[in-house]
């Protein structure tokens, strides 16, 4: 039986095999390699040893390869290229090669806010993706974890699979939107303002489905109040803001430019207690994915142009 030469072998000897081969010279070989040239030598002494040949010959101007050599460096050049195509393109990336479908869950909270826009921007960077926006639900972390979806917008969430990485895009601070002829008249309003009016809950599954943010802050100003109306979908809400004295708290990222029939009002409380992050959500095994990275920026800066409109 033919002895096994690969078995055994350190394939790193075999690069540096190659670079000797095509430089027919150890110092410029050790140069390309960034390492000594004693180095190089000793490289070439192991592989003399293990395929039982001496592989260069010294000639006047450098080195000779054997007629083993130059069989061996033929066979390996292409598997060598192979290789090294198939690892640097791992790192190369271009939205415009992207054939398949993206799934990505967005929290209310963002989906009524920005789905236009990420349509826009994703498709013209991307115009062969097939792109789903869908609702984040209580299912869709482990939706994400299992691969059905490929990343998730939300808040951060309180009780989640260490497989899903949680990476922070942006803080929102919380306004109030009522209708545009609220008897509340004043832009801003400390929190004893609201006393007698009800909220309008908009729920984030998995992270408020059985509380409301703005219900827990008047609880511990010692404030009256009552949750009226909750809903996961924005457009109910805005319904009933504009046949009741409801108000709704949601944030800076709202498009209140869209609705002239709403009015907003800020609330006079410490930076900490109205501000909130805002997070992608993917699975830990994808940290480094530059397709998620490539999402990961493009939803940031659409999050923060709609804050800064």
């Amino acid at each position: 039986m033919a002895k096994d030469l690969f078995g055994t072998l350190d394939l790193n000897l075999l690069r540096t095999f190659l670079i000797v081969h095509q430089e027919k010279n150890t110092r410029k070989a050790a140069e390309r390699l960034f390492v000594t040239q004693p180095a190089v030598s000793q490289a070439l002494q192991k592989l003399r040893h293990h395929f039982g040949d001496d592989l260069f010959v010294k000639v006047h101007g450098g080195l000779q390869p054997t007629h083993f050599s130059e069989q061996l460096a033929n066979e390996l050049a292409p598997h060598m290229d192979g290789i090294k195509s198939a690892v640097n393109s791992s790192y190369g990336f271009d939205p415009k090669e992207i054939d398949y479908p993206i799934k990505i869950a967005l929290s209310p909270v963002v989906l009524a806010c920005l789905s236009g826009s990420l349509y826009k921007t994703i498709t013209q960077q991307a115009p062969n993706c097939k792109l789903e926006l869908a609702s984040w639900t209580t299912a869709s972390a482990e939706d994400i974890r299992k691969g059905d979806v490929l990343m998730g917008i939300a808040y951060q969430l309180p009780y989640v699979s260490k497989e899903i990485y949680a990476q922070k895009l942006v803080d929102i601070e919380g306004r109030l939107f009522v209708r545009k002829d609220h008897p509340i008249k004043k832009s801003i309003v400390k929190p004893q303002d609201l006393a007698g009016y009800e909220i309008a809950s908009l729920i984030s599954p998995g992270w408020n489905d059985n509380f409301s943010q703005a219900s827990k802050l008047l609880d511990a100003y010692s404030i009256p109040h009552r949750v009226g109306f909750r809903s996961e979908m924005v457009l109910a809400i805005i319904d009933v803001l504009l046949n009741s004295d409801m108000y709704m708290p949601h944030s800076n990222l709202f498009p209140i430019q869209n609705y002239p029939n709403l009015r907003v009002i800020d609330v006079d409380l410490e930076e900490e207690e109205k501000t909130i992050s805002v997070y992608s959500h993917i699975h830990i095994k994808n940290r480094n994915n530059p397709l998620h990275n490539w999402l990961d920026s493009v939803v940031k800066k659409a999050l923060k142009e709609q804050i800064n409109k």
